[in-house]
Protein backbone atom coordinates (compact mmCIF):
# COMPACT_ATOMS: atom_id res chain seq x y z
CA UNK A 1 0.00 0.00 0.00
CA UNK A 2 3.06 2.18 0.64
CA UNK A 3 3.43 2.55 -3.33
CA UNK A 4 -0.15 3.72 -3.86
CA UNK A 5 -0.24 7.51 -4.75
CA UNK A 6 -2.89 10.24 -4.24
CA UNK A 7 -5.26 11.42 -7.15
CA UNK A 8 -4.66 14.49 -6.32
CA UNK A 9 -0.93 14.06 -7.53
CA UNK A 10 0.24 15.55 -10.65
CA UNK A 11 2.68 13.06 -12.64
CA UNK A 12 6.27 13.83 -12.62
CA UNK A 13 7.60 14.96 -15.94
CA UNK A 14 11.24 15.41 -15.67
CA UNK A 15 13.68 18.24 -16.13
CA UNK A 16 14.31 21.03 -14.33
CA UNK A 17 11.17 23.18 -13.86
CA UNK A 18 13.01 26.33 -15.52
CA UNK A 19 14.09 24.18 -18.63
CA UNK A 20 10.28 23.96 -19.42
CA UNK A 21 8.86 26.27 -22.07
CA UNK A 22 11.90 27.95 -22.42
CA UNK A 23 12.41 28.11 -25.89
CA UNK A 24 8.96 29.23 -26.69
CA UNK A 25 8.52 32.14 -24.35
CA UNK A 26 12.57 32.97 -24.82
CA UNK A 27 11.76 34.03 -28.45
CA UNK A 28 9.29 36.57 -27.59
CA UNK A 29 11.31 38.34 -25.36
CA UNK A 30 13.88 38.79 -27.51
CA UNK A 31 11.53 40.24 -30.51
CA UNK A 32 10.17 42.58 -28.15
CA UNK A 33 13.42 43.91 -27.20
CA UNK A 34 14.48 44.07 -30.22
CA UNK A 35 11.35 46.25 -31.63
CA UNK A 36 11.67 48.66 -28.51
CA UNK A 37 14.89 49.27 -28.99
CA UNK A 38 14.60 49.97 -32.64
CA UNK A 39 11.87 51.93 -31.48
CA UNK A 40 13.85 53.89 -29.25
CA UNK A 41 16.77 54.69 -31.87
CA UNK A 42 14.42 55.48 -34.36
CA UNK A 43 13.34 58.56 -31.66
CA UNK A 44 16.59 59.13 -30.48
CA UNK A 45 17.63 59.65 -34.79
CA UNK A 46 14.85 61.93 -35.19
CA UNK A 47 15.55 64.21 -32.34
CA UNK A 48 18.90 65.08 -33.17
CA UNK A 49 18.46 65.46 -36.48
CA UNK A 50 15.52 67.98 -35.33
CA UNK A 51 18.14 69.55 -33.46
CA UNK A 52 19.86 71.49 -36.12
CA UNK A 53 18.01 74.22 -38.49
CA UNK A 54 19.26 72.27 -41.53
CA UNK A 55 18.15 69.14 -39.96
CA UNK A 56 14.61 70.49 -38.89
CA UNK A 57 13.92 71.85 -42.52
CA UNK A 58 14.65 68.47 -44.12
CA UNK A 59 12.32 66.53 -41.79
CA UNK A 60 9.24 69.12 -41.75
CA UNK A 61 10.12 68.98 -46.00
CA UNK A 62 10.00 65.20 -46.05
CA UNK A 63 6.57 65.01 -43.79
CA UNK A 64 4.62 68.01 -45.37
CA UNK A 65 3.61 66.28 -48.37
CA UNK A 66 1.63 63.92 -46.19
CA UNK A 67 0.93 66.06 -43.15
CA UNK A 68 -0.99 68.93 -45.25
CA UNK A 69 -3.88 66.65 -46.64
CA UNK A 70 -4.32 64.84 -43.23
CA UNK A 71 -4.63 68.34 -41.62
CA UNK A 72 -1.77 67.98 -39.39
CA UNK A 73 -0.02 70.94 -40.36
CA UNK A 74 -0.78 73.51 -42.76
CA UNK A 75 0.29 74.59 -46.44
CA UNK A 76 1.76 78.23 -45.25
CA UNK A 77 1.36 80.28 -42.11
CA UNK A 78 -0.79 83.44 -41.80
CA UNK A 79 0.71 86.51 -43.30
CA UNK A 80 -0.24 90.27 -42.27
CA UNK A 81 -3.27 91.19 -44.45
CA UNK A 82 -4.79 88.22 -44.87
CA UNK A 83 -8.66 88.03 -44.14
CA UNK A 84 -11.09 85.18 -45.06
CA UNK A 85 -14.66 85.23 -45.44
CA UNK A 86 -14.92 82.01 -43.80
CA UNK A 87 -12.94 78.78 -42.94
CA UNK A 88 -13.54 77.16 -46.61
CA UNK A 89 -11.65 79.80 -47.72
CA UNK A 90 -9.16 79.81 -45.27
CA UNK A 91 -8.40 75.86 -45.88
CA UNK A 92 -8.60 76.23 -49.35
CA UNK A 93 -5.54 78.83 -49.23
CA UNK A 94 -3.80 76.63 -46.96
CA UNK A 95 -3.52 78.68 -43.83
CA UNK A 96 -5.79 76.33 -41.86
CA UNK A 97 -5.74 76.15 -38.64
CA UNK A 98 -5.32 79.67 -37.55
CA UNK A 99 -4.37 80.41 -34.03
CA UNK A 100 -5.66 83.64 -31.92
CA UNK A 101 -2.85 86.58 -32.32
CA UNK A 102 -2.07 85.17 -36.12
CA UNK A 103 -3.21 87.32 -39.05
CA UNK A 104 -6.53 86.23 -40.48
CA UNK A 105 -7.73 85.35 -36.61
CA UNK A 106 -11.77 85.86 -36.11
CA UNK A 107 -13.74 84.88 -32.72
CA UNK A 108 -16.32 84.45 -35.78
CA UNK A 109 -14.26 81.71 -37.54
CA UNK A 110 -13.18 80.23 -33.83
CA UNK A 111 -16.78 78.07 -33.23
CA UNK A 112 -15.67 76.25 -29.87
CA UNK A 113 -14.12 79.26 -28.77
CA UNK A 114 -10.37 77.81 -27.51
CA UNK A 115 -7.99 79.74 -29.89
CA UNK A 116 -8.23 77.85 -32.62
CA UNK A 117 -10.22 79.03 -35.87
CA UNK A 118 -10.27 76.61 -38.65
CA UNK A 119 -9.85 73.71 -37.05
CA UNK A 120 -9.47 70.09 -39.05
CA UNK A 121 -12.78 67.95 -38.79
CA UNK A 122 -12.56 65.70 -36.34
Amino acid sequence: MANRRSSNTAPYRGGPPHRRGAAATGGASVGGWLISVALGGLVIGSGSVAATPEGRAALVAGVKPIAVPLGIMRARAPEAGDHWRGCNDARAAGTAPIYRGEPGFRAKMDGDGDGIACEPYR
